[in-house]
């Protein structure tokens, strides 16, 4: 499945896909083989890049179009 909302974010904060690696502990490639959708997103690195772009896996995962994340 191509995360297209993940590209989208990092692009939005100008960052290059090995910030985003190095911020989930993988090397550029890996992390470039899940927005390429090549590989599957572990739903920890899922879930400390909602975290990071504060909006909800449910956003990234293009469930819906709301990007705030739910309230605790």
């Amino acid at each position: 499945m191509k995360l297209k909302r993940i590209r989208d974010l990092r692009e939005d904060r100008d960052l290059k896909q090995k910030d985003v690696a190095k911020l989930l502990n993988m090397s550029q490639q890996q992390y470039s083989r899940i927005e390429n959708g090549v590989n599957e997103i572990k739903l920890d690195s899922l879930l400390q890049l909602a975290n990071f772009y504060n909006v909800s896996i449910d956003y990234i995962l293009e469930l819906t179009n709301v990007k705030e994340p739910y309230k605790k």
